[in-house]
């Protein structure tokens, strides 16, 4: 089969097109033709060096949002059919240690991750646990499916689990034309809160306002402000930064006493400055949030399945162009995700 296979470290040149075997798949896997995979920045930082999980090894098949149709049940697999319309979970524990126990397979020390530390999705096929795939609905493209799982996923736990949104709350979201800040703004407006979007130009802002969004506000335009006399001086409940430093003074200064910040990524730097007492004197609440649950994958699929919600995909590349899916991915201008088809 044709795969793009990483053989060392670097930029678009440690990654080539090649012929390698289809996956040989043990009893309780699946093996999947793959329809689309999305690319996402696990990929290229693990391109780039070094590898940043446990177990990750050269030569390495990257991908790890992938959709597809199965091709191949192991002898142990009862309950997925041969011709079904699938989406994987990329992330696997070893179902023994502690967090495995509670469903945190994100923390335990001996993760499986198909396309970060095990062939994943850049091929013509790929082979998983039977228990890491989901059905797609028929009325649901296979290519907007391999959008989903990690943004989907990240934004459901960051919202829900961590940051406990409510109906009726406002909830301030940096970077809104993100995929995962796309996916975030989504499922608040499905529950009941009113999301403000953040975001560096307007053609941004022009398309999260297509998805719902009302309250769209450019970065360089005072959000603090605008939050302000949106909750008649109040503030917002919660802020969603991915960003880092060069938000969180506006995604702390829009909240009000006892707002909370919820944190997910560093993409502007790994330091902030914090000042404690405008932070203990409104009592706000700092929330990291990181691996998402095979709780929370399932209820994000099954929220974008009910809602009729959407994933914009910013291009679909074919499988021998993932140097240039990951240029496009890192184009500031993108909006949504990336994808490469085989």
């Amino acid at each position: 089969m044709r795969a793009m296979v990483q053989t060392a470290f670097g930029g678009p040149e440690a990654v080539a097109l090649h012929d390698v075997p289809v996956p040989t798949i043990a009893a309780d896997e699946v093996l999947i033709h793959v329809a689309a995979c999305a690319v996402n920045r696990l990929d290229l930082l693990q391109l780039n060096g070094p590898a940043l999980l446990p177990g990750f090894v050269l030569p390495h098949v990257a991908g790890t949002d992938v959709a597809g149709t199965v091709a191949e049940v192991g002898a142990d697999v009862t309950d997925v059919a041969v011709g079904a319309r699938v989406v994987v979970d990329p992330t696997l524990g070893c179902g023994d240690c502690t967090y495995c126990g509670v469903g945190d397979f994100g923390y335990c020390g001996g993760v499986s991750v198909v396309g970060g530390n095990r062939p994943g999705g850049f091929a013509e096929y790929v082979a998983v646990k039977a228990v890491q795939v989901h059905s797609v609905p028929d009325e649901i493209a296979l290519t907007t499916a391999a959008a989903l799982p990690s943004s989907w996923s990240t934004a459901y736990h960051a919202l829900f689990p961590v940051g406990r949104l409510a109906a009726g709350e406002t909830i301030l979201i940096q970077a809104a034309a993100s995929a995962v800040s796309l996916a975030a703004a989504q499922l608040a407006l499905e529950a009941g809160a009113r999301v403000v979007a953040v975001a560096g130009s307007q053609a941004k802002l022009d398309a999260v306002r297509a998805l719902g969004v009302q309250h769209c506000v450019p970065l360089d335009a005072d959000p603090i402000a605008y939050v302000r006399e949106l909750t008649d001086g109040r503030g917002a409940e919660i802020a969603l930064d991915h960003v880092g430093p060069a938000t969180w003074p506006i995604s702390l200064g829009a909240l009000g006493v006892r707002g909370r910040l919820v944190f997910m990524g560093q993409t502007s730097g790994d330091q902030v400055n914090l000042g404690l007492a405008g932070a203990y004197h409104r009592e706000l609440a700092l929330l990291g949030s990181g691996a998402y649950t095979p709780e929370d994958f399932s209820r994000a699929l099954q929220a974008f399945w009910s809602g009729k919600l959407s994933a914009p995909i910013a291009a679909e590349l074919p499988l021998e162009s993932l140097p240039a899916a990951f240029d496009v991915l890192t184009d500031r201008a993108t909006v949504g995700k990336v994808l490469v088809r085989p």
